[in-house]
């Protein structure tokens, strides 16, 4: 008897074949149980990515890197994501989703434990680029898994999967913040984070949604992207180049640019974070009220807002609510456009999502480096301002495609 509900399979569909009927889902389970499951993973890996960033300031100051150097380093994390890509979504595709996550999860949180290791500048790159290729399995197979579950609920809540990954963060960074003052090392800081991913997996792989392979798949990532999935993937490397720019720089920009005592250089990550996960809590519930292309429209503008108070009025208080407006603006943009592709009637879920993840994944890549060389060359400032013109590119690119309907 099978005790897991079955992942659908979609398959590519040209003009002269139907596609095929999505499997039935097998009820043993509750669906409840499964959300739960799934949330706690993306919980996992965002409380991984979010203790590297908590201690990026300290790894910065103990390998003596300048803007630029650090800039060139965090290039290596995109990259590895972006090199990744083809690979992950065959391995999703072929393998499943749940099987590829409980092997990955807790890979991922092994690789981070080597970031602290690092004693000379290629060092920390080759592993941040490690990070990244183990990082970008871990986020097609958990959005792969988020789609199927959205596909059980028969309505939106990628959103609050989105939520768990960032309520992580938030607490990553209130973590980080924590053993910091107790002036507790990197090393084993991250080690606790290992420990506690290793026993999620252990505890909650079994309630993932179960990917049955009935024929071999042949959807392969160099097709021809479909017009839709390219327009997804702009409007999410707009957002996660903002992203990128406050995962990475926020705690520098507090520390240097609105000077900020050593105890509170992480307050500005954390207010940042903290309204991305209120942001996507409650987005499931906005998306319903006035529409998901209305939403992404005003997330758009509240980018450029939050970014241009952090930027004119540099201080504690008037940057963190700058941040807390960023954190809001982007909170339903990639989880919006992550469904949407998921839902893709072309191409199989994972491959989708891997094909939109290839694009907007080069605002990580080319975000955080871009913000290096402007404040190498300037100041940090002007490289917060240049990312929020992402905001308004978002807002812009949202009204003038029919690519993100008002529906559900």
């Amino acid at each position: 008897m099978k005790t897991l509900i079955e992942e659908p399979v979609s398959t590519p569909v040209s003009e002269n074949t139907e596609p095929e009927p999505t499997p039935d889902f097998n009820k043993t389970i509750s669906r409840e149980r499964i959300r739960i499951a799934v949330a706690l993973f993306y919980f996992c890996q965002g409380l991984a990515f979010a203790s590297w960033a908590s201690r990026i300031p300290d790894i910065k100051s103990a390998l003596n890197l300048s803007d630029a150097q650090l800039g060139t380093l965090l290039f290596a994390l995109p990259l590895g994501q972006l090199l990744t890509m083809p690979l992950s979504g065959r391995l999703v595709t072929q393998y499943g989703s749940r099987g590829v996550l409980r092997i990955a999860a807790p890979l991922y949180a092994l690789v981070l434990t080597f970031l602290a290791l690092a004693s000379t500048g290629w060092q920390l790159g080759l592993v941040l680029l490690a990070f990244g290729v183990v990082g970008n399995m871990c986020n097609i197979a958990v959005n792969t898994q988020g789609v199927a579950a959205e596909q059980l609920y028969g309505r939106s809540i990628m959103t609050s999967f989105h939520g768990a990954w960032s309520i992580a963060g938030f607490m990553g960074a209130l973590i980080g913040l924590l053993l910091i003052n107790l002036h507790i090392g990197t090393y084993l800081h991250f080690w606790i984070i290992l420990i506690f991913v290793v026993i999620n997996t252990v505890i909650n792989e079994k309630f993932l949604v179960s990917h049955v392979v009935t024929e071999q798949r042949k959807t392969s990532f160099f097709t021809k992207p479909d017009g839709v999935l390219v327009q997804l993937g702009i409007i999410g490397f707009c957002s996660m180049a903002t992203e990128g720019a406050m995962f990475d720089w926020s705690g520098v920009y507090f520390k240097d640019i609105v000077q900020a005592p050593s105890s509170m250089v992480v307050v500005g990550y954390a207010s940042f974070m903290i309204m991305m996960a209120a942001g996507r809590f409650i987005g499931d519930w906005a998306i319903r009220r006035i529409g998901r292309r209305t939403l992404l429209q005003v997330s758009g503008c509240l980018i450029f807002v939050g970014m241009g108070i952090a930027v004119f009025f540099p201080t504690v208080v008037t940057a963190s609510l700058g941040f807390m407006l960023v954190g809001l603006g982007v909170a339903c943009v990639v989880p919006s456009v992550y469904s949407a592709a998921g839902r893709n009637s072309k191409i199989s879920p994972g491959v989708a999502l891997a094909m939109v993840s290839s694009v907007s994944y080069l605002g990580f890549l080319i975000g955080p480096p871009l913000i290096g060389y402007i404040a190498e060359l300037a100041s940090l400032r002007y490289s917060y301002a240049v990312i929020g013109l992402f905001g308004l590119m978002i807002t812009t690119l949202i009204s003038l495609t029919q690519v993100v309907k008002n529906g559900n």
